[in-house]
């Protein structure tokens, strides 16, 4: 096939519901165009009825500001170490440096990717031992799977250390029937355009405390004082959502689990139609976990083998990605301390991202399957 004549595949384009023009139309025709309106609070309420669990829920203008307000209000300042998983997106750690602190990578698990309670552990023993005991642990629900609740959750209470959940990617994800973004001290949202549900961009930032979402609200705003002039005793920021981009969040909302079906469903596609090629594996659930397959990976016997597979789908205008770039391996964190067992290593050389949007035609997903296909034999 010509690419130039082929339609192009996309790796998680945005998939609108159609109500979104709906929220939106209402937000213009009663001149709510700036950060609130009442869009914003529904598209709060909306996430908070999905999530159960009395949360409490800030939209703001991304998921980056959300970690960002997140590790503010878990007391994150200048000269603090944070645990963060290293295989994950940069948005991850980036906030870390804004506050002044410092990242310390933990390297990932085989049973899920996520961060490995192994090596979080001996990460806070040798910190604690070194008298500087870490502030904050993110970890990461990473395509979609949810960390490993219980053994990251009871290294948290043993050394008394909490844990922002980076839910960015696992909207409609769960554990033990309960929904990601209701299990950290405080948790965060994104829906950034390639998300489950996109808002074009935006975030929310999720506690079960009611003065979390207050005070997150007044930095997002610039930390505007009670008063009848502009007064300021904080520094603030320019983070609340927009009464426009929640109305189209609230649309999506109406179709959230249909996407999460569809990608599910992918999942199963690729899985059915790959799972007689050895030189293949999938990340299966664990026992009680659900992931919304944001996206599907999958992970080949060597990096030759990847890359083959990656830019035969791009010759037939197909767009896949390898997995995260470890953030130990990144430039920017050279001089981040790390803890490694070698599985983020390993998972970036052999592991690709495949098209995995609930927009994608069966025909779509025929003709992913068809050129790996033609590459394994």
């Amino acid at each position: 096939m010509n690419i130039i004549d082929s339609k192009k595949i996309w790796l998680s384009s945005p998939h609108m519901g159609g109500t979104e023009q709906k929220f939106v139309k209402e937000a213009f025709d009663t001149n709510w165009v700036a950060p609130l309106g009442p869009n914003v609070n529904g598209f709060e309420k909306d996430i908070q009825a999905y999530l159960h669990k009395n949360v409490h829920v800030a939209a703001l203008s991304s998921g980056t500001a959300s970690l960002h307000l997140g590790l503010k209000l878990l007391g994150v300042t200048v000269g603090d170490e944070v645990l963060c998983q290293s295989m994950t997106f940069a948005a991850s750690a980036n906030p870390i440096v804004y506050l002044g602190a410092k990242p310390v990578f933990i390297d990932s698990e085989r049973s899920t990717w996520n961060i490995c309670p192994k090596q979080l552990e001996i990460a806070i023993k040798d910190k604690i031992s070194k008298g500087k005991k870490p502030k904050a642990i993110i970890a990461v629900h990473l395509y979609g799977m949810p960390y490993n609740i219980e053994a990251i959750h009871q290294i948290s209470e043993k050394y008394k250390i909490p844990i922002l959940e980076d839910s960015a990617e696992a909207l409609g994800s769960s554990y033990q029937g309960i929904k990601c973004g209701t299990f950290g001290d405080i948790a965060i949202l994104s829906f950034n355009g390639n998300k489950i549900i996109t808002t074009s961009g935006g975030g929310a930032l999720v506690s079960k405390k009611q003065e979390h979402k207050e005070k997150a609200i007044f930095w997002a705003t610039q930390s505007r004082d009670q008063a009848p002039h502009y007064e300021h005793s904080e520094v603030g920021y320019n983070y609340r959502m927009s009464n426009i981009i929640a109305g189209i969040g609230r649309g999506q909302m109406e179709v959230l689990e249909d996407h999460v079906n569809k990608r599910r469903s992918n999942f199963e596609f690729y899985k059915k139609n790959l799972q007689g090629f050895l030189e293949i594996n999938f990340l299966e659930e664990p026992i009680g976990y659900v992931s919304n397959r944001w996206l599907t990976c999958i992970e080949t016997t060597s990096y030759e083998l990847r890359e083959k597979i990656r830019l035969s789908l791009a010759e037939e205008n197909i767009e896949s990605r390898p997995l995260w770039k470890p953030m130990h391996q990144q430039a920017v964190f050279a001089d981040c301390d790390a803890y490694l067992n070698g599985v983020s290593d390993d998972l970036f050389d052999r592991g690709l991202c495949l098209p995995s949007g609930s927009n994608l035609e069966e025909e779509d997903l025929h003709r992913i399957v068809s050129v790996i296909k033609n590459v394994l034999r």
